[in-house]
């Protein structure tokens, strides 16, 4: 088993491969995972599962940094957080 294989099937376990008229795809609950990178159908199986491991990462990137996702409340608890740390450590003394 490839290491591109081992992450995909560690993110999606009911990942599979599909062969289409095009080629060979990586399915999971019947989607295609590199559909919104616009990856290439291959003939190599191995090549389908490193398209589909960078499908993931791709992801997993752009959800890390996606603007909707950070809202100001997470970035206000965080504030929150570490000024309540400083007076703590302030009474510490």
């Amino acid at each position: 088993m490839s290491k591109f294989k081992k992450r995909v099937l560690k993110q999606f376990p009911n990942a599979y491969i599909e062969a289409s008229a095009n080629g060979l795809r990586i399915i999971n609950n019947d989607q295609y995972l590199a559909k919104e990178f616009y990856m290439p159908d291959t003939t190599d199986e191995d090549k389908a599962w490193e398209y589909a491991a960078m499908a993931c990462k791709l992801t997993q990137n752009f959800n890390r940094a996606h603007p909707l996702r950070m809202d100001l409340s997470d970035v206000e608890n965080k504030l929150a957080r570490i000024n309540r740390r400083k007076r703590n450590g302030r009474r510490v003394k």
